[in-house]
């Protein structure tokens, strides 16, 4: 996600097909209230609570239980379903027409009915209103919106975009109230108007309290009675709490030291806490300037990617929170393959990486210095850039070096093209290959490292862009991955996990972190004290 922080696996699921039938569940209603408050804790900063507004985890957190998009991500899956439509359907081959058809009875918390007109006002608003923290960038093919009646609501696209329904499913299709939110400014109020899993109560700096919606209609069911989220300063005091049985879960940032002593404490029967794992289609990426003197030259590209030993770094880094990445497009998303693998190995090859930089008439070590920026980052970039630096010059073949700034000047420098190697990081905003390739490629591309894409950017993505079955996009997305593999542009490094650690009371978490990147607060479940 371009403005977001830091960024058992389950399936990706069956390929999206031309028609989304309605699910099979309605939440709310009967369920509601069923079970205990859960109280959970966190480090993210909700930097907003109108979705024409927020770009980040927090408040993506906010928006996936308290407002309704028109198709959300079921557990465990990574293609949509309907949420707040009945149905949906691309109507044309191009993939540039997409209807959808509303369930009866969906109503806001204030007992407003939500019609046709609530999304489109929806739509136009966070166009409009184009916040540069918001997510309007996902949203630009949309061409215009038709509502012939209130139920009915026509997408006309500007381009093939055969991935709009992810887009629409995620945050950035939170459905809003047209008589609550103006369509020209953002609400402040600090109050949300939604027609989710939950409305929100109340909103502070140190806590945002949630109950359950009685009028939500949707596949969801509810698990527990309402949601308490406790915002704390730093990773330290959220694992404090938790030990403490001071909130009944952590989610996000935790340290990787912190996790691993949970771990170790709750293997060794220390503590009644657990560690749950899931599966994160966060990536960490090396970064090469293809304008750079010395990276601009393949065979120092090829030589550092038979060099880097990704197993060990993450052992010795990461203690194992997160698993070697062979390709652009992470494990658990349709179409992955391991392109870097095949080409390259898993473990260092010194004589083949030797053998690339003669291929260059390169034969004194390469002096290289590596880029950070850990507040975007995380504290450990530093240290893994350290420990990659370390496999480069054990081989004899590199002067490797690290250097970390600030933010503001590490985005400046790459946009000058001042770095041969830098770290990116990436969190997507929806669960498909698409999203792990078309923003690295062509113009104004996150990457910026000077890379000419080819038939990447003219071929091959515009072919997928229209392909409505995403099974179809396989052949295509594997020819990307392996051209990327052969001209480096970047290096793969690490694919994350997700961990939640909770009391030993809590159920449900396994439901919450899978690729997707939904944390479904109404999986979770509390069992009553004895």
């Amino acid at each position: 996600m371009r403005n977001r922080a830091t960024w058992v696996a389950l399936p990706a699921g069956a390929a999206l097909t031309a028609v989304l039938l309605s699910g099979c569940g309605v939440g709310g209603g009967d369920s509601a209230g069923q079970g205990e408050p859960i109280v959970m804790g966190m480090t993210d900063d909700v930097l907003s609570i109108d979705p024409a507004s927020g770009y980040d985890p927090g408040s993506w957190l906010v928006f996936n239980n308290v407002f309704q998009s028109l198709l959300s991500f079921p557990k465990g899956d990574t293609q949509p379903q309907p949420e707040a439509a009945e149905k949906c359907e691309f109507r044309d081959n191009a993939s540039k027409l997409f209807p959808c058809t509303l369930r009866d009875g969906l109503k806001f918390s204030t007992g407003e009915s939500l019609t046709s007109k609530d999304v489109k006002h929806s739509f136009d608003r966070t166009l409009k209103i184009d916040d540069p923290d918001g997510p309007a960038v996902m949203l630009n093919t949309i061409d215009r919106i038709e509502t012939p009646d209130e139920k009915t609501v026509i997408f006309h696209l500007n381009t093939s975009d055969a991935t709009f329904p992810q887009k629409i499913a995620s945050g950035a299709g939170s459905i809003v109230d047209h008589r609550s939110y103006p369509a020209d400014e953002l609400r402040t109020d600090g109050e949300a108007v939604g027609s989710g899993v939950y409305t929100l109560d109340s909103f502070s700096e140190e806590e945002a309290v949630f109950s359950v919606n009685a009028d939500y209609q949707g596949p969801a069911e509810v698990q527990n009675s309402g949601m308490t989220m406790k915002f704390f300063e730093d990773p330290a005091a959220l694992k404090d709490a938790v030990k403490g049985q001071d909130v009944d879960l952590a989610y996000r940032h935790l340290t990787t030291g912190d996790i691993a002593e949970l771990e170790a404490s709750t293997n060794s029967s220390q503590q009644d806490i657990q560690v749950v794992q899931g599966t994160s289609a966060e990536v960490h990426h090396l970064v090469f300037n293809h304008d750079h003197p010395v990276t601009g030259q393949l065979g120092v590209r090829q030589a550092i990617a038979y060099l880097i030993d990704r197993s060990t770094l993450l052992r010795d880094v990461y203690e194992r929170t997160a698993e070697p990445l062979y390709s652009i497009v992470p494990a658990g998303i349709t179409g992955h393959n391991t392109a870097f693998f095949d080409l390259y190995g898993e473990r260092p090859q010194p004589t083949k990486a030797k053998d690339a930089l003669r291929e260059e008439g390169i034969t004194e070590p390469v002096e290289l210095t590596l880029w950070s920026t850990p507040v975007r980052y995380g504290a450990g970039t530093d240290e893994e850039l350290e420990a990659i630096a370390e496999q480069l010059n054990a081989s004899g073949l590199f002067k490797a070096t690290v250097q970390s700034v600030e933010l503001e000047q590490y985005e400046k420098d790459i946009a000058a093209g001042k770095y041969g190697v830098y770290v990116k990081g990436w969190v997507p905003d929806y669960p498909d290959a698409d999203n792990f390739t078309a923003p690295f490629f062509g113009e104004d591309n996150v990457l910026g490292n000077n890379y000419d894409a080819g038939p990447i950017t003219g071929e091959l993505l515009p072919r997928t862009a229209a392909e409505s079955s995403r099974a179809a996009t396989v052949e295509d997305f594997g020819e990307i991955q392996d051209i990327v593999a052969e001209q480096l542009p970047l290096l793969p490094v690490w694919q994350g996990k997700q961990y939640a650690v909770a009391q030993d009371d809590i159920s449900g978490l396994e439901w919450t972190l899978d690729a997707s990147t939904v944390f479904r607060f109404w999986e979770i479940s509390k069992n009553p004290a004895d």
